[in-house]
């Protein structure tokens, strides 16, 4: 199982599905103010989502996400993921649009919990489920080895990372998928004595992007070498 998804970072699909009517966005909750990303492929291609304007929230850009839907290949089909820090759910929804069999999304905030559900009922998303809570004791609660792709991307002024990624390990099999934002280049040495590899890397203004496989079957050990601001890749 795990080499057939090795395949998909070699290879982008230049078909996309076709594109169904707009569908309008739905209102803020609570009248917060807001504004609108949109999915920019899959069978919700240009739909629009709502984003409230809350701390730390921080939408990955549409050029991030088109690369690295190119990265991981479009058709995502029988894939089961996870939005650990969902926020606005786009990452994960962008899955599901691609025909992921189930992600989950997992939110600790009851308002943006509310707009997620929202957003699920509004595209029939049946494959989408939402879940309230705190996402490293989410990704702990996984059986080992039981999704193909996780998305981690916190809040960046938080102690999140180190211990996301250490459960995002253990519960992708190896060769499975870790997606990670931060605001530095995470090293290969701190990577590797969590048995990740880097296979994928973009920088977006103060955005570092990489894409992560699991290569290692050993217990994930308590990384030696954390980045800090001014690392360098």
């Amino acid at each position: 199982m795990p080499s057939s998804k090795t395949s998909r970072t070699t290879r982008a699909s230049g078909s996309a599905r076709s594109a169904p009517a707009k569908k309008p966005a739905p209102r803020s909750p609570k009248g917060q103010p807001s504004h609108e990303v949109r999915i920019i492929g899959g069978q919700w291609r240009r739909t629009r989502l709502k984003v409230l304007d809350k701390p730390g929230l921080r939408p990955t850009p549409d050029r991030v996400r088109e690369t690295l839907f190119n990265w991981l290949g479009q058709d995502l089909s029988g894939w089961r993921c996870v939005d650990a820090f969902a926020g606005t759910g786009v990452l994960g929804l962008e899955a599901a649009s691609r025909g992921a069999a189930h992600v989950l999304l997992v939110e600790q905030d009851a308002v943006l919990v509310q707009l997620l559900q929202d957003n699920v009922t509004r595209l029939k998303a049946d494959a989408v489920s939402v879940q309230r809570g705190d996402a490293v004791s989410a990704l702990g609660r996984l059986p080992a080895g039981s999704v193909d792709l996780v998305f981690i991307d916190p809040p960046f002024d938080g102690p999140w990372f180190e211990p996301a990624l250490k459960a995002a390990t253990r519960a992708v099999p190896v060769g499975g998928w870790i997606y990670l934002e931060a605001p530095v280049a995470w090293p290969a040495e701190a990577l590797g004595v969590l048995g990740l590899q880097c296979e994928r890397h973009l920088k977006a203004g103060a955005v570092h992007a990489h894409l992560l496989q699991r290569t290692s079957l050993e217990p994930v050990p308590t990384p030696t070498v954390i980045p800090t601001e001014g690392d360098t890749p």
